[in-house]
């Protein structure tokens, strides 16, 4: 519709309730649409309609990309901490324990980051198939 252009004609029709409730649904899950009627006139005028969906696939995927990230972000506080306790260590016998416990937390964060590129690579065949 072209701006200052106003709705003048009135339709009335009749259809299955099958078919409503299809455009009921179609209404709530698209973006940007608040009534129905906009709804019906956005389809008459073959307007883009974007709709919103959920894969509930993706709720584990989820679940498991923020563990991990928690689980990084506990690492990050444990390398500082004892990179700390490094630098405030006068023996050479406590400055290598710390070096030697920054090096297995190293590790563990490379297992992490080892884990979530392999999500990522299966996300992305999902979602960039070819």
């Amino acid at each position: 519709m072209e701006q200052g252009q106003r709705f003048t004609h009135r339709i009335h029709t009749r259809i299955t309730a099958k078919k409503f409730e299809e455009l009921q649904s179609l209404q709530l899950r698209s973006q940007g649409i608040k009534s129905l009627s906009e709804l019906l006139r956005n389809i008459l005028d073959n307007k883009k309609i974007v709709v919103l969906s959920r894969d509930a696939s993706l709720d584990m995927v989820m679940e498991e990309l923020s563990k991990i990230r928690q689980q990084i972000q506990a690492i990050g506080v444990n390398i500082n901490q004892v990179t700390r306790r490094f630098h405030n260590a006068s023996g050479a016998e406590a400055k290598l324990f710390s070096a030697m416990e920054i090096t297995r937390l190293y590790q563990q964060t490379d297992l992490k980051v080892t884990e979530l590129l392999g999500i990522i690579s299966n996300l992305s065949k999902l979602w960039l198939p070819g």
